[in-house]
């Protein structure tokens, strides 16, 4: 079996790689840029980017199967055109590609993101509306179209399956990632304070395993909510700060104030080039629905989170291990 991912280098991507070596999967790693993270692992790495449709064919061509992992993920509005370049256009130079290539199966990674909350009352499934153009942030709205394209692919008879994953971490998280970021923060108490609300958390490892199940058991034209359990910010740093030893962060500020405030401190990290913890993005995924419903994908292949807790305790001696947090 052949596979096939995009964004190989990335957060999904190199853990993906790993859960598919240990499947017995051939595996190409399209790489855009640093690849060093998949240096020692039996891959084939394969120069290519999404925003070169021509590039994608050598490592699509006749996979099994091919793993739309690759995405920019942004929390500001300043780097729109970037976002819809990779996360729409590059998504359109994918299923051109993939029509081309004689490639069987695709798995699209979209993002919970990408699903209107409310009503906040109601569990979330996968039967949600796209989020709102009015109140959706640029990445949200790019993967909302993105994932239009897929559906539209499909419809026309292309074999496809969509993923929409919730708040990722957990080990093997490269670069870091922003939420990978904030981990790192909590453990060594470089945050003062915390804000109300929460996301619903999902291990890496979880979203890869469930994006091989998706691949090998689930209907061609599925869509699937991969989530793991709703946890506040203060329950996080509380998980994160008592396996790191660290104090937890004893201020909680007000939302309104966060509210009032972000704006300012978004202009204020655009000057100097540091990345912002929160937005007005962030902080209205933060007020969003604490109900995400993953049952459909129990049902169909078996999907089943691991501990919130335990992947916390991991993805610290991970971070250890590799360096990124003393």
């Amino acid at each position: 079996m052949i596979a096939t991912i995009t964004g190989a280098t990335g957060h999904v991507g190199v853990t993906l790689a790993r859960t598919l070596l240990s499947r017995g999967y051939t595996v190409r790693a399209i790489v855009h840029r640093g690849g060093a993270w998949l240096d020692g692992m039996p891959v084939q790495k394969v120069d290519g980017d999404v925003g070169d449709e021509k590039s994608l064919l050598p490592a699509f061509d006749h996979a099994d199967v091919v793993f739309h992992t690759a995405a920019r993920i942004s929390i500001t509005r300043a780097d729109t055109a970037a976002v819809n370049a990779v996360n729409f256009t590059g998504t359109r130079n994918v299923i051109a590609a993939f029509r081309k290539s004689g490639a069987k199966r695709l798995v699209h990674f979209s993002s919970i993101e990408a699903l209107d909350a409310q009503p906040l009352d109601t569990p979330l499934d996968e039967e949600r509306p796209f989020v709102p153009a009015q109140i959706g942030s640029p990445y949200a709205l790019s993967k909302a179209a993105a994932e239009t394209e897929v559906r539209a692919a499909m419809a026309s008879g292309m074999d496809a399956i969509i993923l929409n994953p919730t708040a990722i971490i957990g080990p093997f998280d490269v670069r870091p990632s922003l939420l990978g970021q904030a981990v790192i923060s909590f453990a060594q108490g470089r945050i003062p304070a915390l804000v109300e609300g929460g996301f619903d958390w999902v291990d890496v490892r979880d979203v890869a395993e469930a994006a091989v199940a998706a691949a090998e058991r689930a209907p061609a034209g599925g869509r699937y909510i991969i989530g793991g359990r709703w946890a506040s910010m203060k329950e996080l740093a509380e998980l994160v700060c008592a396996a790191a030893g660290s104090r937890v962060p004893r201020l909680m500020c007000p939302f309104p104030l966060a509210q009032a405030w972000a704006p300012v401190s978004t202009g204020f990290c655009r000057i100097t080039g540091k990345p912002p913890l929160f937005t007005t993005y962030t902080l209205r995924v933060l007020r969003g629905n604490r109900s995400v419903n993953h049952e459909k994908a129990t049902r169909d292949f078996g999907y089943a989170p691991r501990d919130l807790q335990r992947t916390v305790r991991e993805t610290l001696l991970w971070f250890k291990e590799s360096g990124k947090l003393s």
